[in-house]
């Protein structure tokens, strides 16, 4: 039977959800669920669901991000938004990610029953592969995005292009919160937990989109920051350091001449001569 997960920070609703629907008629059951993301997020780690009810419009979450997240890590994951949220362009937004349906509350028996079907139905017709998330020792760190061989199969084309907007939806928002927080002591895990996937799945799309890994990443955008910041010959190399991140003088003398082919001393005197 197939796995469900119900992800709404309304109980009543995933009340309702859990024991209206006759699952069973669709050779489904309910498995687990959940009133927030992070909780959710744990849940289908640990429950590994074949289908997913999701309110994108819960406290403390970004849906879309999480939709990028779960799409982008397990493409075969089927899911269907359930909200109050009534916005055509984050529809269309949610429903580019791969998306199966984006229904309205209050929806509907026929509504809701349709968007189980038709889930059941698209993981039916994916038939013969592997479980959808694979063999994974460690399901926090592990990620399981090898798709098997399917051809021309057109529901496949579909899902590698919804895959791929998600991924590229994640390594954005990734980049972005990189980006906004470089002077913090941001860590890989930091952002793999914003952007709702694994540490080992966010390394892998940066060093696939971008050529680089996280940390050439941060310390690229710092020392960027950092050549900005030497044009004014009034503040001190070691503060300008510390001012876009570095803890370690050194290690900012050995990253900034690594990048850039000088050091941050000739660096200074060539902007400052250029200048004059």
């Amino acid at each position: 039977m197939l796995k469900v997960m119900i992800i709404d920070d309304e109980p009543i609703i995933v009340e309702g959800l859990s024991r209206s629907v006759r699952w069973e008629a669709f050779d489904c059951y309910v498995v687990a669920t959940a009133n927030n993301g992070i909780e959710g997020r744990k849940l289908i780690l640990e429950h590994k669901p074949d289908m997913l009810f999701l309110d994108i419009s819960m406290p403390e979450m970004d849906g879309l991000t999480m939709i990028a997240g779960l799409k982008s890590q397990f493409p075969n994951l089927k899911v269907t938004i359930l909200t109050g949220f009534r916005d055509f362009d984050y529809a269309k937004r949610a429903l580019t990610l791969g998306v199966s349906r984006f229904l309205l509350k209050p929806s509907n028996m026929d509504e809701i029953e349709e968007a189980i079907s038709f889930m059941a139905t698209s993981i039916k017709e994916q038939q013969g592969f592997d479980s959808i998330y694979g063999s994974s020792d460690d399901s926090l760190n592990a990620s399981t995005d090898a798709s098997p061989n399917t051809g021309s199969n057109p529901c496949s084309v579909q899902e590698k292009e919804h895959e791929s907007a998600a991924s590229s939806f994640i390594v954005k928002n990734a980049l972005h919160y990189i980006e906004e927080h470089y002077k913090d002591k941001v860590k890989l895990s930091d952002v793999a937990e914003k952007t709702y996937v694994s540490q080992w799945h966010l390394s892998k799309l940066l060093n696939k989109y971008t050529n680089q890994n996280f940390s050439e990443i941060l310390n690229g955008i710092r020392v960027e920051k950092a050549k900005e910041l030497l044009k004014n010959p009034a503040l001190r190399i070691g503060d300008i350091a510390l001012e876009v991140g570095f803890l370690d003088m050194a290690h900012f003398s050995r990253v900034f001449k690594k990048q850039v082919g000088i050091s941050a001393n000739e660096y200074r005197n060539t902007e400052i001569e250029v200048e004059e």
